[in-house]
């Protein structure tokens, strides 16, 4: 890489490594099924994993909760 322009260098590195960054990151494991991903749900979802913000809220608050018992 032999650029005129320290910028266009740069940018050409920046996308680089925003290619990299992707092609590592990890894969989504929840697939749509039509049905809440809440577990105490199950309400049928017409697009989404979640039927409504509070079920996603409640799912994302466990899912931290499991992360962190893994930590410690």
């Amino acid at each position: 890489m032999n650029f005129p322009d320290p910028a266009d260098e740069a940018a050409e590195r920046e996308q680089q490594l925003i290619e990299i960054v992707l092609a590592n990151r990890p894969k989504p494991t929840m697939t749509y099924t039509g049905l809440c991903h809440n577990g105490d749900c199950g309400e049928k979802t017409t697009k989404g994993f979640f039927c409504c913000s509070e079920c996603r809220e409640d799912y994302e608050r466990i899912e931290r909760a499991k992360q962190q018992r893994k930590v410690a």
